[in-house]
């Protein structure tokens, strides 16, 4: 009886994530007492019930496995999910380790706005790349363009969402990049009159018979390519700053200039005398201008910006 009383003790001391540092562990019999003193061990394994049969009864005991540590538990160091369930159950912490890594992520701006990216390392010469760039651009090109002969000032509400690649051909500072751009650009557009005139395809439109002439403008791609060349110098361990020159395929443009004095006459003058329009006449015009105008098709992209690697 005191050998199977034994026998069933020792395993559910094994057994225990406690055997670490186990205490002392006394078994009495009828006539003595003994004391037993487990030794500690590394690694907790889970225990086989144990059954344990008095000799006098039918009656059969079973001892409770313990609660163990799974010995192939996620390996944050190594960056990969050992154990799915175990990466999981551990927290968004590790989940989010694992996904990003290596990963880099930049601050930008440019022609296209200001910005942000995310970057995944595929190896050292490849990177995909997720970011977004818009606002209110206007400024970074001085806040106006010409169209023809008309001079436009220019406010302007852009959103570039991106996706794309960065390769560095011989492994270092210089990078080619590609993608595709979901262009969302909305550009409203203000006529300035040249001396008394609007003159639009050589025609001169007396500017106060016409009123003011204003519109928007929105590029047709809902996808645009684009190209780039640049720089990628680190500049210590984990920072590192960039500069990007190229351009997007946004297509043409879609105008629309309205004048107000729309129903209003207006003096036109050619080389061949005057006639009158109407200021709608003049809007219509000008609006064939504006999508006329051809660097807007392909869109310059210019960018500065710091990178931060993982």
């Amino acid at each position: 009886m005191k050998l199977i009383k034994l026998t069933a003790i020792s395993a559910a001391v094994l057994a225990s994530t406690a055997a670490l540092a186990a205490e002392p562990v006394v078994v009495v019999d009828d006539n003595d007492a003994v004391v037993y003193e487990a030794e500690p061990v590394a690694v907790a394994y889970e225990a086989e019930p144990v059954a344990v049969v008095d000799d006098n009864a039918a009656v059969a005991y079973e001892a409770e496995p313990a609660n163990v540590q799974t010995a192939n538990a996620y390996n944050a160091d190594a960056g990969v999910v050992r154990n799915t369930a175990g990466a999981v159950v551990g927290g968004t912490k590790t989940f989010f380790q694992t996904a990003i890594n290596p990963a880099a992520v930049s601050a930008e701006i440019g022609s296209l706005g200001y910005g942000a990216n995310v970057a995944w390392a595929l190896n050292d010469k490849t990177e995909l790349q997720a970011g977004w760039a818009g606002g209110d651009v206007a400024d970074l090109f001085g806040g106006d363009f010409d169209a023809g002969d008309v001079n436009y000032d220019v406010d302007a509400d852009f959103s570039n969402p991106y996706l794309g690649v960065q390769l560095r051909p011989a492994a270092n500072w210089f990078t080619m990049g590609a993608g595709i751009i979901v262009p969302d650009n909305d550009i409203d557009v203000t006529a300035n009159a040249e001396g008394p005139n609007f003159r639009i395809n050589n025609i001169d439109y007396n500017a106060s018979e016409t009123g003011a002439l204003q519109g928007t403008m929105k590029h047709r791609n809902k996808l645009a390519p684009y190209g780039t060349i640049g720089f990628r110098p680190n500049i210590g361990n984990n920072w590192g700053v960039f500069g990007e020159i190229g351009a997007a395929y946004m297509g043409q443009t879609d105008a629309t200039v309205t004048s107000s004095n729309a129903n209003g006459n207006v003096t036109a003058t050619t080389v061949n005398g005057t006639t009158t329009v109407k200021g709608s006449d003049v809007a219509k015009a000008a609006e064939q201008e504006l999508e006329d105008k051809d660097w807007l098709e392909w869109f310059p992209i210019v960018k500065l910006g710091a990178t931060y690697r993982f």
